[in-house]
């Protein structure tokens, strides 16, 4: 979920048919979140179930981003920090389940995890398509659009692990991927709490100024 910036407001998201989108996406990012876990179980894939965790984080996300469409400051802060604690602790499960896996045995099903990459790649770009309308919305709507974009670049990483699982017969390249997608939601983490500690600080300090 990295990669989120700022964007020159536009569109607020006040619109049924984005609203109506953002479900959709919202329930594909559900979907899939259930078949990657699953995937993943049986896969024995470090990666698949990051990716998982991704997609859960992504519905997570969006349903906040569309409850707190209009809301005041103090609210849309609260969700971004609710949204950077949740990115934290699948952050640290995932680091702390790709260490202990370096410890057990037992290479992951290259074929499984390629299949599953595939349909998790179309599911992204499936989202992709359906926001690229309002992709150049305001900060909160563009950040939808950012994710899910890179999402699938995501999706694409994990393809490779299972290409570079099937190429050495050993689990290193799935722990890699498993490694840096960790990496991702931790650094995400960080600069939402960032950003929503100062956005409220500065609201803080405007209407004391009043």
């Amino acid at each position: 979920m990295a990669g989120c910036c700022g964007h020159e407001a536009k569109f607020e998201g006040m619109s049924a048919d984005y609203r109506r989108r953002l479900w959709a996406v919202i329930a594909i990012n559900a979907v899939m979140f259930g078949v990657e876990m699953w995937a993943g179980h049986a896969a024995r894939s470090q990666a698949l179930q990051a990716d998982a965790l991704d997609f859960l984080g992504d519905a997570m996300t969006y349903g906040l981003s569309l409850a707190v469409i209009g809301a005041s400051i103090r609210v849309r802060t609260g969700a971004a920090l609710l949204k950077g604690a949740s990115l934290l602790l699948m952050g640290g499960w995932v680091f702390g389940s790709t260490v202990w896996r370096v410890f057990v045995t037992g290479v992951p099903e290259a074929q499984l995890m390629g299949g599953i990459g595939v349909l998790a790649l179309v599911a992204n770009l499936g989202s992709v398509a359906l926001l690229m309308a309002y992709k150049d919305g305001d900060a909160n709507v563009r950040s939808v659009w950012l994710c899910s974009r890179n999402d699938a670049i995501g999706n694409v990483a994990v393809m490779l692990a299972a290409v570079g699982v099937w190429w050495t017969g050993t689990g290193w390249p799935d722990l890699a991927v498993a490694g840096l997608m960790a990496g991702l939601f931790l650094s995400s983490a960080l600069q939402i709490f960032r950003q929503a500690l100062a956005e409220r600080a500065a609201h803080r300090h405007e209407a004391a100024a009043v």
